[in-house]
């Protein structure tokens, strides 16, 4: 395979290897993995399994879709729709484990032991989504960064 080191990406090891605490990236190994999730434990499809990428570009569009629509009270400032956008999932992710989109296509979030995500992972796991970027670099689990350093994974409901 081109650009691995064992049986990983070099990208996946180096995301992987960057978050070391307890719980959050789980450990970097070589032996490849039979389907998303199969190192934290998740089942490889159904209730809990790793929500899959059609699922989760579905509810971004529903909550972005969202925010624009409200964001026209504000004449449709850009940075009144990241503001709406970030306000949605930092108000419905603590309370609901889940933003409207994720509810519409069966998601719900969750931290990676299993346990109610807090208030501060959807801050932080916010934050990261809305700089796009962290939200673009993805393990074998299928997650992006900004679940990573919130300790969060985003599974189906």
């Amino acid at each position: 395979m081109h650009g691995t080191v064992g049986a990983l990406p070099r990208s996946d090891r180096f995301v992987s290897g960057m978050l070391q605490a307890s719980g959050y990236a789980c450990g970097v190994s070589d032996v490849p993995l039979e389907y998303p999730g199969e190192r934290l434990g998740l089942p490889a499809e159904g209730r809990g399994s790793i929500g899959t990428l059609g699922r989760r570009v579905g509810a971004l569009f529903v909550d972005y879709g969202a925010a624009y629509l409200i964001s026209g009270f504000f004449d449709w400032d850009p940075l009144a729709i990241l503001t709406i956008f970030a306000a949605i999932q930092i108000v419905f992710l603590p309370t609901l484990q889940a933003s409207p989109g994720h509810k519409i296509f069966g998601l719900t979030l969750r931290r990676v032991d299993g346990a109610w995500v807090g208030p501060w992972r959807p801050v932080v796991r916010t934050a990261l989504l809305v700089l796009v970027i962290p939200a673009a670099i993805w393990d074998a689990d299928h997650r992006g960064l900004h679940d990573k350093v919130a300790g969060s994974v985003l599974v189906r409901a």
